[in-house]
């Protein structure tokens, strides 16, 4: 009995000691906590055309959790990049977004392997691409639909495998 009680408090300690990790990197907790993103640009090449965004670069866990939130707005032209470093599973969330979101799901190549359009602001439903991919492109809801933008298109950015802008 004083055997289980010892291991079951080590595992409440590790529990609560792990969900305090996660929640120091909780971005909603501090909505003006300082994040700073790398400004960079992507292009996006889609049948004949070619169309190019400002991005800012999320490479950083704390980066990718603070993501676009707390944003009331997103220029047609702008955007983020969220860098994973490898091919993984990725699921995004809209909490604390205020503003509709298209999601393209980018492969280690740089194409386009699945596309989630208008996410609802605040959503805590996971979007999650059925493949493992190296990184997810935030644009502004409806910009996918207004450009022709659709899977097998390829992005253009230094962190995709042979891929030169």
């Amino acid at each position: 009995m004083a055997l289980w009680r010892r291991w079951s408090m080590r595992g409440l300690v590790a529990a609560v000691l792990a969900t305090g990790a996660l929640l120091s990197i909780d971005p909603g907790r501090a909505a003006d906590e300082p994040i700073v993103f790398r400004n960079d640009t992507v292009t996006i090449e889609s049948g004949n055309a070619r169309h190019h965004f400002s991005v800012e670069v999320a490479e950083t866990d704390a980066q990718r959790a603070r993501g676009l939130m707390f944003r009331d707005h997103l220029a047609p032209d702008r955007g983020m990049l969220f860098d994973f470093k490898r091919d993984r599973y990725i699921a995004m969330w809209m909490r604390n977004t205020l503003i509709p979101l298209d999601m393209l799901f980018i492969d280690r190549s740089g194409r386009v392997t699945f596309i989630h359009e208008r996410a609802r602001p605040g959503s805590l439903k996971k979007v999650e691409a059925p493949a493992r991919n190296r990184a997810v492109l935030e644009l502004a809801g409806g910009t996918v639909a207004r450009l022709g933008i659709g899977v097998g298109d390829r992005v253009l950015h230094a962190i995709f495998v042979g891929n030169r802008r």
